[in-house]
């Protein structure tokens, strides 16, 4: 089953647009305002559905919500494809967060079933960060795909469609999970809606009854939520970047961006990929993941405080090295901190448990995505390149993460 799972991370990263979202936006028009409006409806979109869906994955079947999960993703991308209009592009983020909402924690919670049956509990954060890891190899190869689409079609629209293809071929493969992998589920005898009603109020009771739990769903806001809504301004970042080097002087800009832009993402995720593979071993040399998680929110810290000085002094190949090494950090976090969910939560809710913690990951990158678009627009002027220096706005979540050292009762340094 590790090859299945490694098998579905694979293909669920081979979004060819996803190296290339902003710019593509850009492309058609719009601000950033309107980017992180976008950014916003997808992450409302998770948020709505985010507790519901893990509660109904829980009570009903994880394998049916991961399928209905692929199925969104297909429409999504069809729609981003021949969109015109924000209202059609808003839509196609509805899908896009429906998607979202459906997956998020129920595979993780099936690997970890999958390891409770083999008696393979101690294992969590190896076998999740090796999953993982080809999660990131999808995406540099997808990287890569989407760079050479760009440059042969001479447009970013075709990135979108091409995406659909791999998102129906995971479909084809999560129909094929064994059903074994459902067990934990109330199941049918009380109506899928009660049942998910019934789960959902067992994870809050775990909530609010273990501080432990609160505490991890604090420290994946503080460093997570921010990140996601910041991640995507590597693009300007290196399309500024792209236009700096000479020996690509004869290519056209949009030529030069995707080749650099295809290039340093790949590098990104490959990077990821081996991060995600040894977040094991860094937890181990930090002696537990209380310490390996307490390290990475510092370095993540600093390096946010050197990002802010690398934009303002117009350095965008600096910005961009500290943004990839920041991409690491994030691949080191996320199989230790998922791992500390299992293993303070129990197996009947355990898609629950991960799906309020990506639903508070969902409202701080919603509040973040059009606030710092709107921030970026008033000093912007015009679609072209952008210039690093109004990008700073990016750095603001760095208050949140040193927030997070001292705020009592949200961090703490012991399970």
């Amino acid at each position: 089953m590790i090859f299945r799972f490694s098998l579905y991370g694979f293909l669920k990263n081979l979004r060819f647009f996803e190296a290339f979202l902003v710019l593509a936006l850009r492309e058609r028009g719009m601000g950033f305002l309107e980017i992180g409006s976008l950014i916003a409806v997808r992450e409302v979109t998770t948020h709505l559905l985010e507790i519901p869906s893990g509660a109904v994955a829980d009570a009903w079947g994880r394998k049916a919500c991961m399928v209905a999960s692929m199925a969104a993703y297909v429409g999504c991308f069809l729609l981003l494809g021949s969109a015109g209009s924000f209202t059609a592009m808003a839509l196609a983020m509805v899908c896009y967060g429906l998607g979202d909402a459906f997956r998020s924690g129920t595979h993780k919670a099936m690997i970890y079933s999958w390891l409770r049956e083999q008696g393979r509990e101690n294992e969590r954060t190896q076998v999740y960060g090796y999953t993982r890891s080809w999660s990131k190899i999808g995406s540099a190869v997808s990287a890569l795909i989407a760079a050479a689409l760009v440059i042969f079609s001479g447009n970013y629209a075709s990135v979108f469609y091409w995406s659909a293809v791999p998102a129906f071929l995971n479909l084809v493969n999560l129909v094929t999970y064994p059903a074994s992998l459902d067990a934990g589920c109330h199941g049918f005898k009380r109506g899928i809606w009660r049942a998910a009603f019934v789960t959902l109020a067992d994870a809050f009771r775990e909530i609010r009854k273990l501080p432990v739990l609160r505490r991890l769903v604090g420290e994946s806001v503080a460093m997570e939520g921010g990140y996601e809504a910041m991640k995507d301004y590597l693009q300007p970042v290196l399309q500024t970047a792209a236009l700096t080097l000479p020996f690509l002087y004869g290519q056209s800009d949009l030529r030069r961006t995707a080749l650099v832009t295809g290039v340093v993402y790949a590098l990104l995720f490959f990077a990821g990929s081996l991060a995600s593979r040894r977040a094991h071993v860094w937890e181990s040399w930090c002696g537990g993941s209380v310490a390996a998680t307490s390290r990475l929110r510092m370095l993540t810290a600093l390096l946010m405080a050197l990002l802010l000085p690398a934009l303002l002094y117009g350095l965008p190949w600096v910005a961009a090295a500290i943004f990839v090494v920041m991409g690491l950090l994030q691949n080191l976090w996320r199989p230790i901190q998922v791992g500390r969910f299992d293993e303070h939560g129990s197996e009947g809710v355990g898609a629950t448990l991960l799906s309020v913690e990506s639903q508070a990951k969902s409202m701080a990158a919603a509040f973040w995505a059009p606030l710092l678009g709107a921030m970026i627009d008033v000093s912007l002027n015009g679609t072209g390149a952008v210039p690093t220096a109004v990008l700073w706005p990016i750095c603001l979540p760095l208050i949140v993460i040193l927030l997070s050292f001292f705020r009592k009762g949200v961090i703490s340094h012991s399970p």
